[in-house]
């Protein structure tokens, strides 16, 4: 990065514009998917003179729409920007070319866009003009703000959280499988808000045929408006793992707004073109997806999905930057067993269950304390009458499978 950076000193000036472009780029963290959130202010003589943020996929971008709120007072303005603006014509014309017609003096860049069509193609756009550039200010926050968009550019994966809500003693549901409600109306709120932040949202075919769930966001029309969301742009795309398309023909989540995948195995297709056929029918879509190679050698019953492809899948065929995990106790332990799980999110309700009561994951094969998976807390807080625990792998360690 340093052959980018110009030789410009940084001040506590700088430091307040960048925070601001960050809170503004925060105002499309909900709603801007596939895209990256961004906010862009513009300052000139001491005075911001325009601002803009990143609001929806295909509207004009934050750099864009401050530059039309400065006018000419852009002239010899300095830009800060939360993500290099953008070099290359998509939906919208390249940012890095409209700052430098509208003749701004210098840009302050948070960090470079991982996107192979940017990359710091932006920011050598402006030092060709001759425009002072620095990059960095910032870099942490504007990082969190768009940690899926950047796993989707860097590996080609989303950023994946697995929830799951539980009692003191770790269970999920009763032996009978009733589980509602473990925790409190302020968790359920919580969990409704990141499924609308979530591009796609996975379960397995056994959560369908155990709870018929709707997989839906259900939030009020104050918060989705605050979220720049409206009911349907609310909704992820629903992903249902089912090798031997169980999925029953009458489920909630094929019959409400928004799209539902049936992720399938080929031999599934093959075997059951028909059963294919009618869910496409009930209004969802099918696709074949590889299975584990154990699975696969002739004459094997439907296999398990691998989950390393289903998620490439979704990176690449749909965009998606962020998954989440809503599903029962093996399918929770089989992500974190592929070493596939950025963050679980767990609400634990102030409850006791008993030991009769279903598992908070299934972890196949854990039978020494060497081959224990370590977490990290990232953050612990309370809501409601729950507690959200936030929780990251351990980095390094060996993941047994």
């Amino acid at each position: 990065m340093n052959n980018i950076i110009s030789d410009f000193t940084i001040n506590t000036e700088d430091v307040h514009y960048m925070n601001l472009a960050l809170s503004l780029a925060q105002r499309g963290a909900y709603s801007t998917k596939p895209n990256p959130a961004v906010g862009c202010v513009l300052v000139n003589n001491g005075q911001v003179v325009g601002q803009g943020s990143h609001v929806k996929a295909g509207e004009p971008h934050a750099e864009r729409l401050a530059l039309a709120a400065a006018g000419d007072a852009a002239q010899g303005a300095t830009a800060y920007v939360t993500l290099e603006p953008c070099a290359h014509f998509g939906r919208t014309p390249p940012c890095a070319t409209g700052l430098v017609e509208a003749g701004v003096a210098k840009v302050v860049v948070a960090m470079l866009d991982p996107n192979p069509l940017v990359a710091g193609k932006g920011v050598h756009i402006l030092q060709q003009a001759g425009i002072a550039v620095h990059v960095g200010l910032g870099a942490a926050q504007a990082e969190a703000l768009n940690l899926g968009f950047l796993k989707r550019m860097q590996h080609q994966l989303p950023y994946v959280r697995v929830k799951l809500a539980a009692s003191l003693d770790g269970r999920t549901a009763m032996a009978n499988g009733e589980s509602q409600w473990i925790t409190g109306e302020a968790s359920r709120l919580e969990v409704h808000k990141m499924r609308a932040f979530a591009g796609a949202l996975i379960t397995g075919v056994n959560t369908v045929l155990a709870d018929n769930p709707s997989l839906n966001v259900r939030l009020p029309e104050q918060t989705l408006h605050a979220l720049n969301l409206t009911p349907d742009s609310a909704q992820p795309l629903r992903v249902v793992l089912d090798s031997a398309l169980r999925t029953p023909l009458n489920a909630k989540l094929l019959s409400l707004p928004g799209r539902t995948l049936i992720m399938t195995t080929h031999a599934a297709l093959l075997q059951q073109p028909q059963v294919a056929l009618h869910l496409q029918q009930a209004g969802c879509e099918v696709v074949a997806i590889a299975c584990d190679a154990r699975d696969e050698h002739e004459g094997a019953p439907a296999g398990r999905l691998n989950l390393h492809a289903v998620l490439r899948y979704l990176a690449k065929a749909e965009h998606i930057n962020d998954v989440l995990v809503e599903a029962g106790a093996v399918l929770s332990g089989a992500f974190v067993q592929a070493g596939l799980v950025d963050e679980l999110h767990c609400f634990m309700a102030p409850s006791l269950l008993g030991d009769a009561a279903k598992p908070l994951m299934v972890l196949p094969g854990l039978v020494k304390m060497a081959q224990k998976i370590q977490l990290s807390f990232d953050s612990v807080n309370q809501i409601g009458e729950d507690i959200h625990l936030v929780l990251k792998p351990v980095a390094n360690q060996t993941v047994c499978n």
